[in-house]
């Protein structure tokens, strides 16, 4: 909040507007028009009074039926004018948004007021803005896009999505590296619909390292939907070595399409669960059963060591003891596979597990106490303390740690059951 009041402070001190604020910034533009609010409590006696807008040569209009403000013919300075636009009186902001249009760079104001909660205002930017060309709106689609979430936000976000369907497809390719997200999704989206993008692109970009998943969704999906035969190599190679475990999994699906479930079966030993679960679903589709697959990985599993993992999800009990012998095997991967297919088994025994605490990987010391959780209570106490000492390593020290609240509320609950 203070960013805010700091910008609208130095505007109404007459700093220029690109020194007093980020004008690169949808956040912003659209925290200027709280900061100005603030003014009013803060330091009143910077905003544009009455007076002081009679002496920057604004004149009221006594003659109208309903009170309203008119700039003369000299133009403000952009500071005053910025500052105006976000005035807590809205006969101040609807008389400053009759310069806006000479005044491109306050463009983003506009848009704000677009949003504005007075309606005589709201009309008139909203005039305002359908005037402004097409080709000039995709700058201003990170605010816009801020805006949309307010109540009255809807106008402006509806005139951009517009112009962008159905204009030059330029526009919305320069936006797909924006760095604003919000804008960027905006654009995939707009661009998949438009068919923007061949498959073999889209698979690509979903393929790409990337943080953020709604846009590798989207585009793996895309690109399996616009697949055709004889062209699958180039949609599906990069789905199924993407790094993205949504991205693979998609692509692992979209082999039964293919016609290739064969091929799923490099996927059930995936690191992902989501992944090895769409491996076996495409697989039982081609009629190929995937137990035996997975009871023939985990008997060499130092090459697959996330098969345990997937026997435990698809075997029977009496997978349980293959699973055991694992537990100790010289591959850390494997050990933190084999307990988790344990759990999903429902094949734990806390006795027997419990040794492996002190097991020299963090990652099998992570899967451990996950799997020792529920039977907290039952570990001894002391043991767990011993366990916290300064001297153990980190990962046991914070697993102990863990393991002893879960021991504490599970007793607590036992000595005063509720009710």
């Amino acid at each position: 909040m203070s960013n805010d009041y700091e910008a609208a402070e130095r505007l109404a001190r007459g700093i220029p507007l690109r020194e007093a604020l980020d004008t690169s910034s949808a956040e912003a533009w659209a925290a200027l028009d709280l900061g100005v609010r603030i003014l009013t409590y803060e330091a009143p006696e910077l905003l544009p009074s009455r007076d002081r807008i009679h002496r920057q040569k604004l004149r009221w209009d006594r003659n109208a039926s309903l009170p309203s403000v008119n700039w003369s013919r000299t133009p403000p300075d952009e500071p005053l004018l910025a500052v105006a636009l976000c005035h807590p009186d809205g006969r101040i902001r609807e008389a400053a948004l009759e310069w806006v249009a000479r005044s491109p760079a306050l463009r983003p104001l506009l848009i704000v007021r677009c949003a504005d909660w007075a309606g005589p205002v709201r009309d008139r930017a909203r005039a305002l803005f359908s005037e402004i060309p097409d080709p000039e709106l995709p700058p201003l689609t990170a605010l816009v896009l801020r805006l949309s979430r307010r109540e009255q936000g809807g106008f402006a976000h509806e005139r951009l999505e517009h112009a962008l369907r159905e204009g030059p497809a330029e526009d919305v390719v320069a936006l797909l590296t924006s760095d604003d997200r919000a804008t960027r999704r905006f654009a995939y989206r707009i661009s998949v619909d438009r068919g923007l993008r061949a498959p073999a692109t889209l698979a690509r970009t979903a393929a790409a390292a990337s943080d953020d998943v709604r846009i590798q969704t989207l585009c793996a999906e895309a690109a399996i939907a616009g697949m055709r035969d004889g062209a699958y190599d180039e949609v599906l190679g990069p789905l199924l070595s993407a790094r993205s475990p949504q991205v693979r999994s998609a692509g692992v699906t979209a082999l039964r399409r293919a016609g290739r479930q064969v091929e799923a079966a490099a996927f059930l030993a995936d690191r992902s669960g989501i992944v090895r679960a769409c491996a076996r679903y495409v697989l039982r589709q081609g009629g190929i059963d995937p137990l035996p697959l997975y009871r023939s990985m985990c008997a060499a599993p130092a090459a697959c060591p996330a098969a345990p993992a997937g026997l435990g999800e698809c075997g029977t009990r009496e997978d349980a003891p293959a699973l055991w012998s694992l537990v100790t095997h010289p591959v850390s991967a494997v050990r933190v596979h084999a307990v988790a297919g344990l759990r999903a088994l429902d094949a734990v025994r806390h006795e027997q597990l419990r040794p492996l605490l002190d097991d020299p990987s963090p990652a099998v010391v992570r899967a451990v106490t996950q799997a020792l959780l529920p039977d907290a209570d039952r570990i001894p106490h002391e043991w767990l303390l011993v366990r916290t000492g300064a001297d153990r390593p980190r990962a046991l020290r914070v697993a102990a740690e863990r393991l002893l609240r879960a021991h504490v509320r599970a007793t607590v609950r036992q000595r005063c059951p509720a009710g």
